[in-house]
């Protein structure tokens, strides 16, 4: 694990050097909002460290990682309406930013997702796309 990669879009976010719509910042974990979500909402959570794959985790980050997915994940129906969320991790294959990172993706029944084909939608602009982070960011400093 190396604390940082100059390459690495998700490390130079975590630094502060790329801009993001953050929902939280944590001394070891940041969430963002997805530029290509799923539905509005998909935000993803990053340990701020360059940590390659799910193997290269160590187990002191695990905590962290997957208890901020989760706290993304039951903040969700409550700033979005959504009626529960989808956490998935792509590792190693399929993964865009060879940076892990979980996807946490708001859910509502018939919301027309199946398998593992992943729609993607955009924000209309910036502005929509601070609005659903400071929605989630608010319910998540509660």
């Amino acid at each position: 694990m190396a604390e940082s990669d100059a390459s690495c879009v998700f490390c130079s976010i975590a630094a502060g050097s790329t801009p993001a719509a953050l929902v939280f910042e944590e001394p070891d974990v940041i969430g963002f909002l997805d530029r290509r979500p799923v539905f509005k909402g998909h935000v993803l959570v990053v340990p701020r460290a360059h940590v390659a794959s799910l193997a290269d985790l160590p187990d002191a980050l695990v905590e962290p990682v997957f208890g901020a997915a989760r706290r993304c994940a039951l903040a969700m129906p409550v700033a979005l309406g959504s009626q529960g969320a989808w956490l998935s991790l792509n590792d190693v294959v399929s993964q865009s930013v060879p940076h892990l990172h979980v996807h946490v993706v708001p859910r509502t029944k018939g919301d027309g997702l199946r398998g593992f084909f992943w729609p993607r939608t955009k924000y209309t602009d910036d502005q929509e796309m601070a609005a659903y982070a400071a929605r989630l960011a608010a319910v998540l400093q509660t």
